[in-house]
């Protein structure tokens, strides 16, 4: 790619696009407010021929996915196939099972099973990526789990998605962690931060890009300096309605000099 793109990540619009109807208009409205590329996740069954029909007629690249461990493990070859169909590179894992995450062997367990799937996917001409949240930021004897993943996953076959909310919550530092996985990611996550209430209650919310407290200057040098392809926006809660959401932070980030 000659330069990066601004993509939406259809997890946001997840109550839309229970139906391959709901698919259909959901991705032609993401395509209306200026979005060139989507990530899919969180999208009800369709026929992937039927997915690439749609993407096609709308003029979107798909950029990313999220595919569950389960599909990871058992079933590779249509994942592989479903990949190819619809020209889209990155493979991507949202979350790792609850079983892996409580402890520092299991965090190694994690990093090795999924290490030998991401080869596989290298071999086919695909790259696995991985998607945190903040439960990675628990420590095991002083260090984070998603430290523990960097230093045992193989880096030859295995990138990152880093999410810039979830480190946050983590406490980490957003743009320290985009550079600690440099050359090993071309995909990333924005979504901002908020304090608000719900209820009276005052929460920490999700937030548009730009309309939050996160460092978003510090955040796109780093992305810039290692070379990111690809700017995801997600917001797994809205406090608007979602293709809202999404118009506001597709409009802040082109005001923030991407393209």
């Amino acid at each position: 790619m000659g330069k990066s793109v601004i993509a939406a990540q259809m997890y946001t619009l997840r109550e839309f696009c229970e139906t391959p109807e709901g698919i259909s208009n959901s991705l032609k409205k993401v395509r209306e407010i200026g979005y060139e590329a989507f990530q899919t996740s969180g999208l009800g069954p369709i026929d992937p021929h039927e997915l690439k029909e749609i993407m096609d007629r709308e003029g979107l690249t798909m950029c990313a996915t999220h595919v569950s461990f389960d599909r990871l493990k058992n079933d590779i070859d249509a994942v592989i196939s479903d990949h190819k169909l619809w020209n889209c590179k990155y493979v991507g894992l949202g979350a790792m099972p609850g079983e892996y995450s409580g402890s520092k062997e299991g965090y190694i367990k994690f990093a090795k099973e999924i290490s030998q799937i991401a080869k596989t996917l290298k071999d086919n001409g695909l790259q696995f990526i991985y998607h945190n949240h903040d439960f990675e930021f628990e420590k095991f004897d002083g260090k984070t789990g998603l430290q523990i993943l960097l230093e045992e996953c193989d880096r030859s076959v295995v990138d990152f998605e880093i999410d810039t909310f979830w480190v946050q919550a983590g406490g980490g530092d957003p743009a320290q962690w985009i550079r600690n996985v440099k050359g090993n990611m071309k995909v990333v996550h924005l979504k901002d931060m908020v304090m608000g209430r719900t209820n009276g209650e005052r929460k920490r919310l999700m937030a548009e890009v730009g309309e939050g407290n996160l460092n978003w200057p510090a955040i796109i040098d780093a992305c810039r300096d290692i070379g990111v392809e690809w700017y995801v926006v997600e917001q797994d809660v809205c406090q608007r309605d979602p293709f809202e959401s999404l118009a506001i932070s597709f409009r802040n980030l082109k005001a923030m000099g991407l393209e």
